[in-house]
């Protein structure tokens, strides 16, 4: 998971949500990433995306060999878990829940969907997973609020302009 933190990390110095992932075989790290969404803009370019691709590239197949496990920073989504399924990681372990429960992950893992069972683990070092992502959040209102003032500002700054532009002209006039 560690590694995992540590590309969540890389994908946070690029602007990136921080979510991190690794595919681990026979406890070497084969691929790793992070999410590209902002980047690619591609909604598909989650961090679990990026390095099952990586690994199946790597392993020339869209079916990674047993014993595989992937590693995320974040519970997986849907897509990611269609993925993993689809791949046939053998265990996911994940670090913060999705708040918000659109995960379905369990289900997923449970549901026996492509002839294949994943094992899930969830809450690897939460709290620094967690904590990476509401840093980011906090960070992202904080520069939103900030913009938002910033625009207020020069509109009001603008309109006061115009409105002595008016009443220059008015008495000009006059």
């Amino acid at each position: 998971m560690r590694a995992a933190i540590r590309s969540a990390k890389k994908g946070l110095s690029e602007g990136e949500v921080p979510i991190g992932a690794v595919v681990v075989f026979e406890d070497k790290v084969v691929s790793r990433g992070y999410n590209r969404r902002a980047k690619l803009q591609l909604a598909s370019a989650h961090a679990e995306m990026m390095v099952i691709d990586r690994a199946c590239k790597k392993f020339h197949s869209w079916r990674l060999p047993e014993g595989c496990e992937l590693y995320v920073t974040l519970e997986p989504c849907p897509m990611c878990m269609g993925a993993s399924l689809n791949a046939r990681v053998d265990k996911i372990f994940f670090g913060a829940y999705e708040q918000k429960g659109r995960s379905l992950t369990a289900e997923l893992a449970d549901a026996n969907l492509l002839n294949h069972k994943t094992t899930v683990v969830g809450g690897v070092l939460e709290e620094e997973c967690s904590g990476l992502l509401t840093e980011f959040f906090t960070s992202m209102r904080q520069k939103q609020k900030e913009e938002k003032e910033r625009k207020k500002r020069e509109l009001e700054t603008l309109a006061q302009g115009e409105m002595e532009t008016a009443e220059s002209e008015k008495g000009e006039n006059e």
